[in-house]
C-alpha cells in the first residue's frame, strides 16, 4: 500500500489531504504537525478571533472527526527533524521514523524576529499561531497603549483590531508609507489615511532600536531609530515572515526564498512536493518564481500539489489573490502590485469615499487590481490580468463600462 506523508498540519496540508481522498487515493496518509492544534486557517487570528467576535471553532479547516473518518493519521505536537530523500525516510523528534512514497512539504513560514535590546521581554509579541493570538488577546484585555513594528498586512490588521478594542496604537515603519512594499505609495497612502482617520499614529522612516521594560516586567517603552520614545504596554512585531525551509535545505533540496518547485509544485528531489507559504513556485503567467504567503495560495496550492502527487498534469498558475478587512474597509487584490512592477495607477469609482477599483498598469496592460468596498468584480479583474492586453484608460476608469468589455 503506498504511503503519502504531509509535513505541516496547515491549511495547505489539510486541503491536500482532502483532495487526495476526494480524488481516489486510498493508501496510507499521515500528516505531521509541530503545533498541537489540528489544521486551521490564519486570517481569523488577526480579525474576528482576535477581537472575540468569532468563536475558536471558526478557524478549523475540518471538523475534528474528519481525519479519522477519512483515515488520515494526524500526528500533532511532532516535529520532523530530518529528511533523507534517497531513502524516502523522515525522522521525528520523538525518535521515530516514517517512510513515504510521496511527500508534501507544507511547513509554512515563521515570523521574522527582531533582534534588538529588550526583544525578549514578555510584552513583545508576534502573531502567527493560535497560541500567539491568545497571548495577544490576553495582553490587550485591559486596553492600554500598543506599539506595532511594521505597517504590512499583519501589522495593519492587528492595528485595526486593537483600535476597535479601544487601545491607543503607534505604528513604527521604516518605509515611507503603509503597505509600501505590497502596494506601492499610492494605495499605501490610502491605507495610511484610513488608519489616521481612526486615531492611529504613524512613525514612518523609523525602525525599532530597543524595547525598554516596565516596573511590572513587561514592555514600558519602545525606542525608535530616530531616538523617539513611544510609551507602550504591549508591542506587536509584524515585520514579515521567513519560510520554514530548514528541513528541505538540510536534505539538499533546492532552496531559495522557499523550497524551489516547478509549475507542478514538484521539488528538485523525486517524489517531494511543496505548497503554501514555504513553496517558491515557477509561475507561468508571471514568468518567474513566486512565493506568496496569502491565504488563497495555501487554499489552492494544497489541492494542486495533491493532484500532482497523484500523477495528474498540473500547472499551478492562479492570479495571486488576497483580501483584508480593516475597520469599515474591505478589499480584494489580484496580482502583485509591488513597487517597480508598474508604471501607472488608474482608478474607477469614488477614491476619496473609499469605494473604488484601483488598477496597476505596465506598458498599457493591467498587472494588478484591487477592489475596495466594491464586490463581485475580482474574477473580471483577474481576467484582465490574464489577458495581458493593452487597455483603453478611458474605458477602464469609466464605471459605466462593464469590466469584461474594457
Amino acid at each position: 500500500m503506498p504511503s503519502y506523508v504531509i509535513v505541516g498540519a496547515s491549511l495547505a496540508g489539510a486541503k491536500a489531504a482532502q483532495t487526495l481522498r476526494a480524488e481516489g487515493f486510498d493508501g496510507q496518509m499521515i500528516m505531521v504537525g509541530t503545533e498541537t492544534e489540528r489544521p486551521y486557517e490564519r486570517p481569523p487570528l488577526s480579525k474576528g478571533y482576535l477581537l472575540g467576535t468569532d468563536q475558536k471553532s471558526v478557524i478549523y479547516v475540518q471538523d475534528e472527526s474528519w481525519y479519522a473518518e477519512h483515515d488520515v493519521e494526524l500526528r500533532l505536537g511532532v516535529t520532523v527533524t530530518a529528511l533523507d530523500p534517497a531513502a524516502h525516510r523522515l525522522t521525528t523528534n520523538d525518535g521515530g521514523t516514517l517512510g513515504y512514497d510521496r511527500l508534501l512539504l507544507a511547513t509554512g513560514a515563521s515570523p521574522r524576529r527582531l533582534s534588538v535590546p529588550g526583544s525578549g521581554l514578555a510584552g513583545v509579541l508576534y502573531l502567527r499561531t493560535v497560541a500567539d493570538c491568545e497571548r495577544l488577546k490576553g495582553a490587550l484585555a485591559s486596553g492600554g497603549r500598543v506599539a506595532v513594528a511594521g505597517a504590512g498586512w499583519i501589522g495593519l490588521e492587528v492595528t485595526a483590531a486593537v483600535r476597535q478594542a479601544g487601545c491607543e496604537v503607534t505604528v513604527i515603519e521604516p518605509e515611507p508609507a503603509a503597505l509600501y512594499r505590497a502596494l506601492g505609495p499610492e494605495l499605501g497612502g490610502m491605507f495610511t489615511e484610513l488608519h489616521r482617520d481612526h486615531g492611529v499614529v504613524f512613525r514612518f522612516g523609523e525602525s525599532v532600536s530597543e524595547f525598554r521594560g516596565s516596573a511590572a516586567g513587561g514592555v514600558g517603552e519602545v525606542v525608535t531609530s530616530a531616538g523617539e520614545v513611544v510609551p507602550a504596554d504591549v508591542a506587536l512585531v509584524g515585520i514579515g515572515a521567513v519560510p520554514n525551509t530548514g528541513l528541505a535545505a538540510d536534505a539538499g533540496l533546492a532552496v531559495s526564498n522557499g523550497v524551489v518547485v516547478d509549475a507542478s509544485l514538484r521539488s528538485s528531489a523525486p517524489d517531494i512536493y511543496a505548497a503554501g507559504d514555504v513553496a517558491n513556485s515557477y509561475h507561468p503567467l508571471l514568468g518567474r518564481q513566486v512565493r506568496v504567503e496569502h491565504w488563497a495560495n495555501a487554499l489552492n496550492g494544497g489541492p494542486a500539489a495533491a493532484r500532482s502527487m497523484l500523477g495528474r498534469e498540473v500547472t499551478y498558475d492562479p492570479v495571486p489573490y488576497f483580501y483584508s478587512d480593516q475597520y469599515d474597509l474591505g478589499m480584494e487584490c489580484a496580482g502583485l502590485p509591488e513597487p517597480e512592477t508598474y508604471d501607472q495607477v488608474l482608478y474607477r469609482g469614488d477614491r476619496p469615499g473609499r469605494e473604488f477599483i484601483a488598477f496597476w498598469l505596465r506598458d498599457g496592460a493591467v498587472v494588478a487590481g484591487m477592489n475596495v468596498n466594491v464586490w463581485d468584480v475580482s474574477d473580471d479583474i483577474q481576467a484582465l490580468i490574464r489577458s495581458a492586453k493593452n487597455v483603453d484608460p478611458a474605458r477602464l476608469t469609466d464605471p459605466g463600462v462593464p469590466l469584461p468589455e474594457v
